[in-house]
């Protein structure tokens, strides 16, 4: 027997690094993993840890260069990680995966505060980072960005059959937590663009007047291609937020498209990848 395939590393390593230099300061909080591959086989077989980087130092590491980085860029960051442990003896392949939690300011008596900040919902950003001897691929994303519109969305001319209930409508409640990853193209420097492709896709979202929710995904994804020409494809995981007219007849009462109830399950799952031409 042999062994096929290992990988190990650190998960969740916590870190949170404090701008005090900047004023007002600045905040940058992440979870990190590390993840090694290489000529590891007797690690495993033999019980020999001469070529075993060992956990805690991945953790460690991190730190270390946390205090020497600004972490102006969550990928810039995990590339210097990545580069970091591929120059270990063993190693031939490293992927950094980053998830950066949100902070926004908080704001008193109408003005942002220097070094006060708030968690909003759940929105994450997302980076990852995987080099090997061939190159580096740069994958970046935000997870659980949750938007919802009032009305330019419908859903109709759909087949039915015997199985079939579902009204159609031209005017509905479009709700979804958008999940987005993109790759950049090879040696992209230019990360400060995930601002720009959130907001090109929440615009996008708000203005498209939408057929269904497929339509306006890919609406979404050529704008978020437009907002950054580094970006080589993004893919786009839209879950259907349901929100249900509610019938108010047997109250005696009309309901003019105004209460719905929310559901969580079941829930439909539309998801796609836009990709260039020229790719």
């Amino acid at each position: 027997m042999a062994l096929a395939w290992n990988r190990y590393g650190k998960s969740r390593v916590r870190l949170v690094k404090v701008r005090r230099a900047r004023d007002p300061h600045e905040l940058v909080d992440l979870t990190i993993d590390v993840q090694l591959e290489g000529a590891f086989d007797r690690v495993y077989v033999d019980g020999d840890n001469g070529p075993c980087v060992a956990t805690d130092t991945m953790k460690n590491t991190v730190y270390a260069l946390a205090r020497q980085d600004p972490i102006d860029h969550v990928e810039a960051f995990a590339g210097r990680l990545a580069a970091h442990f591929l120059g270990k003896p063993a190693v031939t392949r490293v992927r950094i995966s980053a998830t950066e939690h949100r902070w926004d300011r908080v704001e008193v008596g109408g003005r942002p505060h220097p070094h006060a900040f708030s968690q909003p919902g759940g929105e994450q950003w997302t980076a990852r980072v995987t080099r090997d001897a061939q190159g580096e691929a740069i994958v970046s994303g935000l997870t659980n960005l949750v938007v919802l519109k009032t009305t330019d969305s419908a859903f109709s001319g759909f087949p039915r059959d015997p199985y079939t209930t579902l009204p159609e409508t031209e005017d509905r409640i479009l709700a979804t937590s958008i999940t987005a990853t993109w790759t950049y193209r090879p040696g992209a420097t230019d990360f400060a663009a995930r601002d720009r492709i959130r907001r090109a896709l929440v615009e996008t979202f708000a203005a498209h007047v939408s057929r269904s929710v497929q339509q306006t995904l890919y609406a979404m994804g050529e704008a978020a291609l437009a907002a950054c020409a580094d970006v080589t494809d993004i893919t786009l995981t839209l879950p259907n937020r349901h929100h249900l007219l509610v019938d108010l007849q047997p109250f005696g009462l009309d309901n003019p498209n105004e209460i719905f109830v929310a559901t969580d399950q079941p829930f439909g799952l539309i998801e796609a990848t836009v990709r260039r031409d020229d790719v």
